[in-house]
């Protein structure tokens, strides 16, 4: 049977994605957020994530992981500072985590509340981003720095402008606006970017696969039921600090992962293989006859011109540089991110 390759020959999802790799895409792009206040509210969050939050300047900001006892990633977020102690977190999971401080709360003095109504956000990416929000804002953002969250203003709009993203651009940009002056924010990107060249990004698949993927970044699905070990996230992670799941990763630690999320590319463009971000537990990766592992994200990369993806695999059964079959295409064991 021939399937063909829903990214490949789609013109619209080419012209969105490469106006971010090539001038600037702007987008929609709101997270859910939880604000958390309260004396004890570093405190609280060293204890619910694997990196130290208590260090964080006000300004700066850190993304890290969520686990639970047995050191699964339960959520990966950014936690922002915003004042001493006023803290906000970006996830996709606000509901559940907010039952999830409800359940660790204990003695601490704190505060949290679901504010995502109040804000929507605004991602403005690409090699040419920063040009063109300095047209836009009354505080030029030449000097901010990568991860740092600031005020300013745009129209006179009061914004928050975070230099970070989900794309892997050098120069990434999230406008964080008050929700009632959404629709005017829009209206002041889309005429702003005509002079850049920019596009509208309007598929999710490119939002938050083609672009997040060939940058080596997941996406919370791709990371259910494994541990920041086996992923590749134990950079920056505070050993010497309690965390929820600290003692179960400790174990891992000692033993080693068991796994690894590899990345591979299949040249050959018409192709049908399943991965797990479509639901599923993902194709079936063999070794002589032996699973070893499972396909999670395939998606096609525009820059490289090749589908790329990552496989959950067996620790050390898988090299880079190694040939193998998926589904009966040949796919190659690469490094991550894929540019």
């Amino acid at each position: 049977m021939y399937y063909q390759n829903i990214y490949k020959y789609d013109d619209m999802k080419r012209s969105e994605h490469m106006a971010v790799r090539q001038n600037v895409g702007w987008y929609l792009w709101t997270h859910q957020l939880i604000e958390v206040t309260g004396n004890d509210a570093a405190a609280f969050l060293d204890l619910l994530f694997t990196k130290p939050i208590g260090t964080l300047k006000i300004g700066k900001e850190r993304y890290t992981t969520m686990l639970d006892e047995q050191a699964e990633i339960i959520d990966d977020v950014v936690v922002f500072r915003l004042a001493e102690n006023t803290f906000w977190i970006s996830t996709l999971f606000a509901p559940y985590m907010l039952n999830w401080m409800n359940m660790h709360k204990g003695d601490f003095q704190v505060a949290y509340q679901d504010i995502t109504e109040k804000y929507h956000m605004y991602a403005v990416q690409g090699p040419l981003a920063k040009d063109m929000l300095n047209k836009l804002v009354k505080n030029n953002i030449d000097e901010q720095k990568f991860f740092s969250i600031a005020d300013n203003e745009i129209n006179n709009i009061p914004v928050k402008i975070n230099r970070a993203g989900f794309t892997g651009e050098k120069w990434g940009y999230e406008i964080y606006v008050p929700a009632e002056q959404a629709d005017a924010m829009e209206e002041i990107l889309r005429t702003a970017g005509a002079e850049f060249n920019a596009k509208e990004v309007t598929e999710f698949q490119i939002m938050a696969w083609t672009l997040p993927t060939e940058a080596g970044f997941y996406y919370m699905r791709d990371l259910r039921h494994t541990n920041p070990l086996e992923v590749g996230l134990e950079k920056g992670i505070d050993w010497e600090k309690d965390f929820i799941g600290k003692e179960a990763l400790l174990k891992i630690k000692e033993t080693g992962p068991q796994r690894e999320m590899l990345g591979f590319t299949i040249d050959e463009a018409d192709i049908f293989i399943k991965g797990r971000h479509y639901g599923g537990p993902g194709e079936a990766v063999y070794v002589n006859d032996e699973e070893i592992g499972r396909v999670y994200k395939i998606v096609y990369s525009y820059v490289l011109e090749k589908n790329i993806g990552y496989i959950l695999a067996k620790k050390g059964v898988l090299n880079i540089g190694d040939h193998i079959d998926i589904h009966g295409h040949e796919a190659v064991i690469v490094e991550k991110p894929f540019i």
